[in-house]
């Protein structure tokens, strides 16, 4: 089924392959080392202009290897792993420059390249170009197929909502020489329960497991798969049966258990066999705490969880950041800012970092009542700790400045931002224009970033050259408009380029589901 869909939109793996080596005379000689000299610099900018190149040849029509051919001199290993590495999200694309590169006389990939590879064509759903890949890799012997690469295609499948295709990858592994252990069924276990197909992955262990003796940690993996879907019923079954058959059960396998009770709605079941741990010598750990931590956040019972935090204070137990994250988020959701911060200090205290999600949840808190100094006093704290913003702090903080408008703070912190590296996305160059847009006398200004964004090649959303062209019409600006499609037009961005119809509305408007939920995430 994979291989008949694609091959009605792709060229093949061997076709672009023998293309690409019918033109290899082409590329000029080359030095016969491949090691970049330069320096780290000016290796960054190789990285940002062959992604560039990549993300403005998309379409399989594209000359990429045209436009690529003038870096053929300056190709190294570590330069191709870095732009994979940067654009895992091009899969044709990034295909293609590997294929290239491959032509080059005297450079060989290495098995990293080969493994970002695998990751990048599992991600975007070429599998058939993924197994001609790695019977390449066999016949060819260019490099060892490791066991890490087919976890990474368990992961595809998964991802891609295709189970059986995960259970058969694992059944063809023996087809590269390698036989199938108990961590290789963990992994495929886990990336299936992990994309919530727990059936699927009890099913097949019920199949096989006579043949692998499985242990505690395999029970684990599906008593967790179990609970995530919230069925307490076939977790308790598997514990049960991890006991009868003689398992060596510890902490981490209770601590599957527990939490599948409690996301099951089963929390007081799982806090009778919490307090019987001790007479079955099995100490409860931090982890075993946080479960429950996060069980009474999930219910919103503050007393609960101060209640449990308190007695692993008194046991000297310290959280993780994720679970004192969702402490910080159940109190900023019930106006409970203060405690928020002072969780935060204790974070510090304890040598437990606070992440940019429990900056974030209290930025949302601020941002959500239009508290503009405490929000960049808290962005100011960030900065001095070492914890970059990402892009949902900008967005949120520029989506208040531009709201209240306070637009001399809201140029400070985008000219910050990009002081400090940061490099805007298209979701947040949108939260300025569609922001500014809506403000009286401030069109030229949503003009202004909208120009910015697509100087830096950053193809926009069709929702947002829409609403500026919109903006435009109704006060009659036809020359702006006019200069800004011709603009679009002369990009190097194919995307851009198409764009310049919807500005020109030449063609019609249609938001996209990614754009929809990149603004309701922001």
């Amino acid at each position: 089924m994979a291989t008949r869909s694609f091959s009605s939109k792709v060229i093949t793996f061997n076709s672009i392959l023998h293309s690409l080596l019918s033109a290899k005379s082409h590329h000029p000689k080359l030095l016969c080392s491949y090691t970049l000299q330069n320096s780290q610099p000016q290796l960054l900018d190789l990285v940002n202009d062959l992604s560039r190149v990549l993300s403005d040849h998309r379409n399989p029509k594209d000359e990429l290897e045209v436009s690529l051919n003038t870096f053929s001199t300056q190709i190294s290993t570590n330069l191709v792993e870095q732009v994979l590495k940067r654009c895992k999200n091009l899969g044709f694309s990034a295909h293609r420059f590997f294929l290239w590169a491959k032509t080059i006389p005297g450079f060989e990939h290495s098995v990293e390249s080969y493994s970002i590879l695998v990751d990048i064509l599992g991600s975007s759903n070429q599998f058939a170009i993924m197994w001609d890949l790695l019977i390449d890799m066999r016949d060819s012997q260019c490099c060892e197929i490791s066991q890490e690469i087919f976890w990474i295609i368990f992961r595809s499948y998964s991802k891609a909502n295709l189970p059986r295709d995960a259970i058969r990858a694992f059944g063809r592994m023996v087809e590269f020489q390698i036989k199938p252990g108990a961590h290789d069924l963990d992994q495929l276990l886990y990336s299936l329960c992990k994309r919530k197909h727990v059936k699927h992955a009890h099913e097949f262990f019920h199949k096989v497991k006579s043949g692998f003796d499985p242990h505690a940690k395999t029970y684990s993996i599906l008593i967790r798969g179990w609970g995530d879907i919230g069925d307490a019923d076939e977790a308790r079954n598997l514990f049960d049966e991890m006991l009868e058959r003689g398992c060596q059960v510890d902490v981490l396998a209770y601590n599957s258990y527990l939490e599948a009770l409690c996301k099951g709605g089963n929390a007081d079941e799982a806090y009778k066999i919490f307090r019987g741990m001790k007479k079955k010598g099995i100490d409860p750990d931090a982890c075993t705490y946080a479960i429950f931590i996060r069980a009474y956040c999930e219910a919103n019972d503050v007393h609960s969880v101060f209640r449990v935090l308190d007695r692993m204070r008194r046991y000297d137990l310290s959280l993780n950041v994720f679970t004192y994250n969702c402490i910080i988020k159940m109190l900023c959701k019930n106006e409970k800012d203060e405690e928020a911060y002072q969780l935060l200090d204790e974070m510090v205290e304890r040598g437990a970092s606070p992440d940019v999600w429990s900056y974030n949840a209290i930025m949302a808190f601020h941002c959500e009542h239009s508290e503009v100094n405490r929000a960049l006093k808290l962005l100011s704290r960030m900065e001095k700790e070492n914890c970059m913003p990402d892009r949902h702090t900008y967005n949120m903080v520029l989506k208040l400045l531009v709201r209240v408008g306070r637009f001399d703070r809201m140029a400070e912190v985008w000219e910050s931002m990009r002081d400090r590296g940061f490099h805007p996305s298209v979701t947040t160059f949108s939260v300025m224009i569609h922001g500014l847009c809506k403000k009286k006398g401030k069109l030229e200004d949503a003009s202004k970033y909208f120009e910015m964004m697509i100087d830096e090649g950053i193809p926009p959303y069709s929702s947002t050259v829409q609403m500026l062209r919109n903006k435009l019409l109704g006060l009659g600006l036809l020359d702006q408009i006019e200069i800004i499609a011709g603009k679009m037009e002369r990009s190097s961005s194919c995307s851009i380029q198409e764009f310049a119809k919807v500005m020109r509305g030449d063609k019609p408007f249609k938001a996209s589901r990614r754009e929809e939920s990149d603004f309701e995430s922001d």
